[in-house]
């Protein structure tokens, strides 16, 4: 159930609130994580080949928590 409405898993994920706040909840803590993992790195100018792969998944991380946690949420209110 999402905004009081029983929905399918499918809307669900599709659900555009909760996909923007879940979008918010990752730019703000992915650029903290990015920031206290890797600032040093990135500061100094060069840029490891693993960072193209560790820095985006550092965004995708809290976006699938939040998501998750808002399902979970709204699935015990129903």
């Amino acid at each position: 159930m999402l905004a009081g409405r029983l929905r399918c898993p499918r809307c669900a994920l599709l659900y555009t609130p909760m996909l923007w706040r879940s979008f918010c909840t990752a730019i703000v803590v992915g650029t903290f994580l990015t920031a206290i993992n890797q600032g040093n790195v990135l500061l100094q100018g060069e840029v490891p080949m693993a960072l193209y792969w560790k820095i985006p998944l550092t965004y995708v991380v809290p976006f699938c928590v939040a998501s998750w946690g808002a399902l979970g949420n709204a699935s015990r209110r129903a």
